[in-house]
């Protein structure tokens, strides 16, 4: 699926070349892609192509930022290489655009792609989610990494997230709620903790959403003590 205007905040588009995926940690556990393929009739656990939306990119004139694999994990082991080359060969050659890849299989990085390939690659931006600290560590696997933007998303955020090992590389957050009929709560100074340690450390903190059926509704809106903004790199 394409989605020329996204409803994700934190970028303008989605960009699907292939669908499905596989449950690795807690954050996966109420994962939207799960019921919207089973709604279209497809078996979300089966990595499958687009058969309409592979190549769209390239015909997007204006410049946007593009969420790659919102509907699955490119470096999924199931995705076969030519797909993933292909994939990476039309971001490499449509640098008026910025495309961010987020994974919770960042061990796979290394397994799946050449380190050079983000050295060419400036307008492709890579980073991971950690839901609670279990999993803050996938950050240690960006290290030597040379993507020129590298992020956490911290959606859903689950627990407290310290971050103070791994600043020093980040350069962007996103935290938000999870949302739909099965949310799991988030506490309020769990943001607002990765919030200060953001502003201690000078890195852009973009909030999302609280936690809720529909956090969009939710009366607090983007406050937090009073200041909390959508900052981005």
């Amino acid at each position: 699926m394409m989605g020329k205007d996204s409803a994700i905040e934190w970028t303008d588009a989605t960009w699907n070349p292939w669908m499905g995926c596989t449950k690795v940690s807690a954050g996966c556990k109420n994962c939207y892609m799960f019921r919207e393929q089973i709604r279209y009739g497809h078996d979300p656990a089966v990595i499958r192509r687009s058969k309409t939306t592979f190549y769209d990119p390239k015909k997007w004139e204006e410049p946007r930022r593009i969420f790659v694999c919102s509907w699955s994990d490119f470096f999924h082991e199931d995705v076969p290489p030519e797909w993933r080359i292909t994939a990476w060969t039309i971001m490499r050659n449509n640098p008026r655009h910025t495309f961010l890849l987020l994974t919770k299989r960042p061990e796979n990085i290394k397994y799946t792609i050449l380190s050079d390939w983000f050295e060419q690659s400036p307008n492709i931006w890579l980073g991971v989610t950690a839901e609670n600290q279990d999993n803050i560590d996938r950050l240690s696997a960006l290290y030597d990494i040379p993507a020129a933007t590298k992020f956490l998303s911290a959606e859903p955020l689950l627990g407290p997230l310290d971050l103070s090992e791994h600043m020093g590389f980040i350069d962007w957050v996103i935290v938000g709620g999870e949302s739909g009929p099965n949310f799991r709560p988030m506490k309020e100074e769990w943001a607002t903790d990765i919030r200060d340690q953001c502003i201690e450390h000078g890195v852009p903190f973009f909030f999302k959403q609280w936690a809720g059926v529909n956090p969009k509704k939710d009366p607090r809106g983007m406050m937090l003590d009073g200041k909390i903004w959508k900052e981005t790199p």
